[in-house]
């Protein structure tokens, strides 16, 4: 028999994806700084790029407007680093050197220049943190990553870092930990790196939770879970997954998904060992006794009988009959290749 088959190209199952990485309401201006603990280092003024050049073909309208908003900006710039400018309005020069880089970079999103476009959000944020104008430069480091996203995804992480690390420091958790989802997303989805994605998600989780934002952390959790199990880290998914589901049964909107959670850890369970599964279903059908009657709990089930009789043939029939009612994700499908690939050599997977 054929074995199921992972779609072509197939990452793990994301659960209520967001571009933007997990809603949540940004805090207000009253925030206190008192809530997650954290061990980021305090906020570094952004890399500085250098000033777009004239293209060496033809140039849009909007893009000679913007090279005319940089070269304004770094006059005030200039004007304001001499002994008269800065005795005389040197912060308002440069303020106002600020707002012409924004207006350079809003030119150049006009005109599709990205990276000029990314460039010039840097340039406004670092004037601005040399104003201690905090809040206004993380804005410009998170516009900086939107527009970098699209040509240069590490420099996209770079900005958002800068910017979580901001608002770490003025304590606004709730928005660090939606550019540390953002990071995670690139890192996830554009560079395939799924160590430092979890290690992102994770950081926005734990800010989530110090803001009593649940509904968020779990969203941040689950997709550390998903990527867990197929680099193989079948017991840290599993924890997860159960952690997930037991937060579930206590909120009568998500008592229901509380089952999929569990179904999840149990195929988590069972690629570390059939002892290990049986030992766990028996735990959470004692937490969630609507868990035990499910379609999700029989398939656990059959799949420990036929795993005790070493037949795969019937252990690829007993998946078709689940999957011709009960569609099977490209994630599940790569943990039931593990779990049947045990079947013959039983693997130590810890």
């Amino acid at each position: 028999m054929a074995e199921p088959q992972i779609p072509e190209g197939g990452s793990p199952a994301a659960e209520e994806p967001s571009p933007d990485g997990p809603a949540a309401s940004e805090p207000n201006s009253t925030d206190k700084p008192d809530s997650p603990t954290t061990t980021e280092a305090a906020p570094t003024a952004p890399k500085q790029p250098t000033a777009a050049a004239k293209p060496a073909g033809p140039e849009t309208p909007q893009e000679k407007k913007a090279r005319e908003y940089i070269a304004q900006a770094e006059k005030k710039m200039k004007s304001s680093q001499t002994f008269l400018g800065g005795l005389f309005g040197g912060a308002a020069k440069m303020e106002d050197a600020a707002d012409l880089y924004v207006r350079a970079a809003n030119t150049y999103k006009v005109a599709k220049k990205w990276k000029d476009a990314g460039d010039a959000f840097c340039l406004a944020a670092d004037v601005q943190m040399k104003l201690d104008v905090k809040h206004e430069a993380g804005s410009n480091l998170v516009e900086a990553g939107q527009v970098y996203k699209r040509e240069d995804p590490k420099r996209a992480v770079e900005c958002y870092s800068q910017a979580a690390e901001i608002y770490t420091d003025m304590g606004r958790f709730t928005m660090a930990a939606r550019y540390h989802s953002n990071i995670a997303e690139i890192c996830e989805s554009e560079l395939g790196d799924f160590e430092q994605a979890i290690t992102h998600y994770e950081q926005a989780a734990d800010y989530y939770k110090g803001e009593d934002s649940t509904g968020s952390a779990n969203k941040c959790l689950l997709k550390v879970a998903h990527m867990a199990a197929m680099l193989q880290q079948f017991d840290k998914a599993a924890g997860i997954f159960e952690e997930v589901g037991r937060n579930s049964l206590e909120n009568s909107l998500l008592r229901y998904s509380a089952k999929d959670h569990f179904f999840k850890a149990s195929i988590c369970r069972f690629c570390m060992g059939v002892d290990n599964v049986k030992a766990s279903i028996e735990e959470y059908k004692q937490v969630h006794p609507g868990f035990e009657g499910t379609r999700e709990l029989k398939l656990i089930q059959d799949l420990i009988e036929v795993h005790g009789e070493e037949d795969p043939d019937k252990f690829g029939d007993i998946v078709r009959d689940y999957d011709s009612i009960s569609r099977i994700d490209p994630w599940l499908t790569a943990q039931l290749l593990v779990v049947k690939k045990s079947i013959n050599a039983e693997p130590d997977i810890n």
